[in-house]
């Protein structure tokens, strides 16, 4: 705060009086302005505040009085007291004239220096205690403004913050209901300042028994913590509580504060991940007895080695395609048309042979997967010994929503002559009890088999009805002459995977020079080995393989990625790069590898 000046103000026409009084009245802390004229005077009045104004009655001009009534006219100087300094001889008629002008006191020249030093002193005092009383007044304020700002703050702190704050005294009275706590309980604080927070109905016999205890625990405990249930406006919600008991320094008096966090939604996402981890173990198991069982009923009906290799990776390759399918829709629902699609372009089913109709159906994740199996093994049992063993035969896929559900027609054509197989195998085993509780029918016509299935559940019809499939090229079959002695980097981090990609590669002829398990590893292998391709993991036990894609680029080493990730999970800056979904299909691996070596990629996925 700026220091506040006391000013006295001297004023008379004669130099020698004005020197006289300045010199008697001098000392530390006292500002003196002389002036020698009543216009002079009330100038220096505009500009500055006078505590104390020693006035000459006889002035030219205009004289003390006339001054003095001058000040008193006007706002800014009418409190100035004002003694009037004459030569006169004591009259009370003139004293009766400065008093009406305004003055409150006379000092007789020639000048008692004690009488003039102790009036001036009473006012300078004066002076003091108005400017200290002006200062603190100034500081109360200053104080007073800092504190309603730090009070609105932490009000608008209070109302603002995700916290409800609720303040109780000892018998629970409410003092104090937040913003937050509006928001969460759904009650204005209006309804519930001065009332018992039982009334409020937000908190159970037993919470508010427990707030009870930890006023009681007072100097003994000082943070207390629950987790409750309470009633908000809309139900039950869950609410972490945290309190503090206050204790007045002054009366001992009790009072409770509590900041309420509600915690509903985080509950209800525990449930949700608790039911999706359970979920989530459940279709793993499903998945694994599932390909047990395929893997167990291959081997049944398989006569050799390499049959069973053929018929157990096709079918799980079926499954993988599915579970891609089913992957990219967050597991809700798959398109009947997709499912199609997808064993179209995996070669299961011939584009150039085979007529597609049927409504746009989405179907659940467990009727996608029975429906991939069905499918895969239709496709191939029709390119073994059905319609599409012969280049004149061909296959009418459609399906439709009638009253008991969806039915799926699977009708061959212009193959061999059909007779009824005396012994059904796995493939068949697997068609008739692979949609559930649903109905399989099979009629062995001689001009080509009819499979008639039928779905009671798992499905909701979505879209316009489909047409025909566009006719493509089929990819070409892989020959492994075009391998041979090739130099492959693999780069896996799963051991027996590792070991099943390494049996593929060396079988067709190629070598694997080195099979890197670790980011270290693979980087050391992309800068120094010498090799043809190399193919990578698209993670290596966390970690990304970006930088082993950007040396082999560098070196100009041709690549495909291996992974369970699809592409968009993939390093950004290779979407250009061939992928292969895990588990691998040999043939495709195969042929992925040619097209790496001869340089006549095309992007062909897994």
């Amino acid at each position: 705060m700026p220091h506040k000046a006391i000013r006295f103000l001297l004023v008379d026409d004669i130099p020698e009086n004005l020197l006289a009084l300045e010199t008697l009245l001098q000392r530390d802390g006292l500002e003196i302005h002389k002036a020698r004229s009543a216009s002079e005077a009330l100038e220096l009045m505009l500009r500055y505040n006078f505590h104390l104004a020693f006035v000459d009655v006889q002035m030219p001009v205009t004289n003390g009085y006339e001054l003095a009534e001058l000040m008193r006219g006007t706002e800014r100087t009418r409190e100035i007291p004002i003694i009037f300094v004459t030569a006169a001889d004591h009259n009370e008629i003139r004293h009766f004239q400065g008093y009406e002008a305004g003055g409150i006191d006379y000092i007789y020249k020639p000048i008692d220096p004690i009488i003039l030093c102790s009036k001036a002193e009473v006012f300078y005092r004066l002076a003091q205690q108005t400017i200290n009383l002006e200062r603190q007044r100034d500081e109360l304020r200053e104080s007073a403004r800092a504190r309603d700002l730090a009070i609105a703050a932490l009000r608008a702190h209070a109302d603002n913050s995700p916290l409800g704050l609720i303040e109780c005294d000892a018998r629970l009275v409410l003092r104090g209901w937040s913003g937050g706590a509006e928001r969460i309980f759904g009650i204005a604080a209006d309804r519930l300042l001065g009332r018992d927070l039982g009334r409020a109905g937000c908190f159970q016999a037993e919470t508010l028994a427990q707030f009870r205890d930890w006023i009681a625990s007072a100097g003994t405990v000082a943070r207390h913590s629950a987790e409750v249930v309470a009633t908000g406006a809309n139900g039950e919600i869950n609410c972490e509580i945290h309190g503090s008991v206050v204790i007045d320094p002054a009366t001992g008096s009790h009072s409770l504060s509590l900041q309420v966090l509600e915690t509903t939604e985080r509950h209800q996402a525990e449930k949700v991940r608790a039911l999706l981890v359970g979920e989530l173990n459940h279709r793993i198991k499903n998945t694994l007895a599932n390909v047990q069982a395929i893997m167990r009923q291959t081997l049944r009906t398989s006569s050799t080695l390499p049959e069973f290799n053929q018929r157990f990776s096709g079918r799980l390759q079926a499954l993988a395609r599915a579970h891609s399918i089913l992957s990219d829709v967050t597991w809700s629902k798959a398109s009947l048309g997709q499912l199609v699609r997808d064993q179209i372009e995996a070669g299961t089913l011939d584009r150039d042979c085979i007529d597609v109709s049927g409504p746009e159906v989405a179907l659940s994740p467990e009727v996608t997967l029975r429906l991939a199996l069905i499918l895969h093994e239709l496709g191939t049992n029709a390119a073994k010994y059905g319609a599409l063993s012969q280049p004149s035969g061909r296959v009418a896929l459609s399906w439709s929503i009638g009253a008991e559900g969806l039915n799926v027609t699977w009708q061959e054509a212009g193959g061999p002559a059909v007779t009824a197989p005396t012994r059904r195998g796995f493939g068949s085993d697997l068609i008739r009890n692979g949609v559930g509780d649903g109905l399989v029918e099979v009629d062995w016509r001689q001009s080509g088999v009819v499979w008639r299935i039928l779905i009671h559940s798992g499905f909701t019809r979505e879209g316009a009805a489909r047409g025909p499939e566009a006719k493509a090229d089929n990819p070409a079959t892989t020959p492994r002459d075009g391998i041979r002695d090739s130099r492959v980097l693999l780069v896996e981090d799963e051991p027996l995977i590792a070991m099943e990609l390494s049996d593929v590669i060396e079988d067709a002829g190629a070598k694997v020079v080195k099979v890197a398990a670790s980011l270290d590893e693979a980087m050391v292998a992309a800068r120094t080995l010498d090799i043809d391709m190399a193919l990578l993991d698209g993670n290596l036990r966390g970690a990304p393989v970006d930088v082993v894609a950007h040396t082999l680029r560098l070196r100009g080493v041709p690549f495909c990625f291996i992974s369970g990730y699809s592409r968009e999970q993939l390093p950004r800056d290779f979407q250009d790069a061939p992928l292969l979904t895990k588990p691998v299909e040999q043939d495709k691996l195969l042929q992925v590898m040619l097209e790496l070596q001869s340089g006549k990629w095309t992007p062909v996925t897994g």
